[in-house]
């Protein structure tokens, strides 16, 4: 079912009307709209998620994104792979319901995404993910190797550190709304100054709703209004040890502009623990490499799992 509103400011939205766009902004061809529907898929008698679905045939890639984000954000990176793929919406985030018992716990993201993929894309060639979605890929392949067959890191290991991070913790803990949807994209752009106003636009439109009196929220933010506390947890340190377990292809896509939270460092220890592990640097993206560059990003996807 598609998503579609107008604010009281007059703000329309067609959750499948924006791929043009996409493409435009990216030089991608546009033959005409992708064949794309939500799917929403129930994990516990009282929850579900939702997920998108590109393509008529079983995904070949699942995509999971960072945290505060949602499947949307890699609406650039599907047109350019051209391939059937699945994109889940995390708990507590886009179009799926809140977190078991309202916290986003890494391992518990997992068991939940791991029941998606077993229904939808049983097969799929790889995991792509992206920060909080790159620790619950790490999880995932640790608790269900038999849905993992590649893995793709997305400028995410288990140490988060750095000005990258606070910046990203600064923007996720900011206001609970705003007055209207000008404000919340001034926001945006203060604290995205690498992308463009229009990319930006399309992904508030995305990751934020308006409310009766013509105010804004996050989508995410939605579930604070509701009693429950849906911040995502901090990555543990056992997930090292789950990374180093892990025993398939593995590639790190790494931001190298100011913004990513991978350091010399994090990279240094990811390959120690994963020796044959690939390790690709983006040179024109900081953390949100999906953003940033996803043409790039899509290339190295193609390249990793054919």
């Amino acid at each position: 079912m598609e998503d579609t509103f107008t604010s009281m400011t007059m703000v329309p939205y067609d959750e499948f009307g924006l791929f043009q766009e996409n493409a435009t902004e990216f030089g991608l061809p546009y033959p005409g709209p992708p064949v794309v529907r939500r799917e929403r898929f129930t994990v516990a008698p009282d929850r579900q998620l939702s997920a998108l679905v590109w393509g008529e045939t079983t995904p070949e890639v699942v995509l999971l994104h960072g945290g505060a984000q949602n499947a949307h954000t890699w609406d650039t990176v599907a047109l350019a792979l051209g391939r059937s793929l699945l994109a889940i919406d995390l708990p507590g985030h886009g179009h799926s319901d809140a977190p078991a018992e309202g916290s986003l716990d890494v391992r518990r993201n997992a068991q939940d995404v791991a029941q998606v993929i077993a229904a939808l894309a049983p097969s799929a060639t790889a995991v792509v993910g992206m920060s909080l979605g790159g620790l619950t890929t790490i999880a995932l392949a640790d608790a269900h190797p038999d849905l993992v067959r590649r893995v793709v890191l997305v400028d995410v290991t288990p140490r988060v550190e750095g000005p990258g991070a606070a910046a990203i913790v600064a923007f996720i803990n900011g206001p609970e709304s705003f007055a209207d949807f000008d404000e919340l994209l001034a926001r945006t752009i203060e604290f995205n100054p690498t992308r463009s106003e229009s990319s930006l636009r399309r992904g508030i439109l995305h990751n934020a709703m308006p409310r009766d009196d013509g105010s804004w929220v996050w989508r995410y933010r939605r579930f604070r209004e509701a009693g429950t506390d849906a911040e995502p947890a901090l990555p543990t340190e056992d997930l090292w040890d789950a990374l180093e377990r892990i025993s398939v292809p593995l590639m790190l896509v790494r931001g190298m502009r100011p913004g990513s939270v991978v350091d010399d460092e994090a990279e240094a220890e990811l390959r120690r623990r994963q020796p044959t592990a690939r390790i690709e640097h983006v040179v024109e993206a900081g953390h949100s490499v999906q953003g940033d560059d996803p043409i790039h990003l899509a290339h190295l996807i193609t390249d990793f799992i054919i």
